[in-house]
């Protein structure tokens, strides 16, 4: 079509297979869309366009995508507030007619498997390197895997007691994402206040846990329930339940609220992660395989905090004493 739409903080240029949304910076453009400066949406990654009214004046253009077209969506799903929603243009009212001719556009142009799941993602997740910081620890991908650096101000003793972890991509089935900013939150929740989460879900680990919900997003971003309490991983299986293991708790998870990990830096991840892990190959040898993180040589500074914090836990009687040997032996071992 070759023309561009201008609305409230957003701008949709149209071309003959796809549509460009850019988005402004700005105090009044939600961070999350900031974060995500523009993405180019394939028109087979559609399955319908609506033109629904406003609020105070407005008219809001919004193209849906198909389930499984974006990792981002998927990842999401469902969580985002109508400001975060990087499928909506709001226009004012005056310009319903035109919103409604470019939906009619839109639609001419979408393909015959609108009312089918995509097979594969065909929007563009965020590129790694990625990372952000949680309440309990920082997460970092760098395409190939995902890793959890646990803080000692921060982390359970179980997350303590597990070390450092790092997931390959290929020994994933798929990522849950809550936001800090839905209703309810995950259990252990940050002293801040309301909290979500970012699970990672592994091959063949029980359902990969669930969430509070009783619910998970597989590689498809289909949330499967099992009953409270209990989940069915999106790839692990007909049959495979697990009882639910709090995110605080959990090795496989970080755990944020409105202060840490916020939603435009956790969400562009867990789709990122998402993407990558659609596109791997599982290596059926994966299993429920966990390798603790081998990073370089650490700042002694770092060391000595984390050794402190053992300290504690064994003298609370949270570690034995072979476990408080052991894990600062390993601490030693990284100067």
């Amino acid at each position: 079509m070759g023309d561009v739409l201008a609305g409230f903080q957003t701008v949709w240029e149209f071309d003959t297979d796809s549509v460009l949304i850019r988005f402004e910076r700005g105090i009044r453009t939600p961070k999350l869309l900031q974060a995500l400066g523009e993405r180019r949406i394939p028109y087979e990654a559609l399955s319908a366009v609506e033109v629904t009214p406003g609020k105070r004046g407005t008219i809001v253009l919004r193209a849906v995508p198909r389930p499984g077209a974006d990792p981002l969506m998927d990842a999401a799903d469902g969580q985002l507030k109508d400001g975060g929603d990087p499928y909506r243009l709001v226009l004012p009212a005056e310009r319903g007619s035109l919103a409604e001719y470019y939906a009619e556009e839109i639609r001419t142009a979408l393909g015959p498997a609108v009312a089918t799941a995509a097979e594969s993602y065909l929007v563009a997740a965020p590129a790694p390197p990625l990372s952000f910081k949680a309440y309990d620890g920082k997460a970092s991908f760098d395409g190939k895997a995902v890793s959890f650096r646990w803080f000692w101000t921060g982390a359970s003793s179980a997350k303590w007691k597990a070390g450092d972890q790092r997931f390959r991509v290929d020994e994933l089935s798929g990522v849950e994402w809550r936001s800090p900013e839905s209703k309810g939150g995950a259990a252990g929740s940050p002293k801040q206040g309301r909290s979500g989460y970012l699970r990672l879900l592994e091959h063949g680990a029980e359902g990969g846990r669930g969430g509070t919900d009783g619910s998970a997003t597989g590689m498809g971003g289909a949330r499967t329930g099992a009953g409270a309490g209990a989940v069915v991983s999106g790839s692990a299986g007909a049959g495979s339940i697990a009882a639910v293991t709090r995110p605080d708790h959990d090795p496989a998870a970080v755990v944020f609220g409105l202060g840490y990990g916020l939603v435009h830096e956790s969400l562009p991840f867990a789709a990122a992660v998402l993407e990558a892990v659609r596109s791997s190959t599982p290596d059926p040898s994966a299993g429920r395989a966990r390798s603790a993180a081998q990073p370089g040589r650490r700042d002694p500074a770092d060391i000595a905090d984390r050794i402190r914090h053992l300290g504690e836990l064994h003298t609370a009687g949270l570690l034995t004493d072979d476990e408080f040997s052991s894990k600062k032996a390993e601490l030693l071992a990284e100067l």
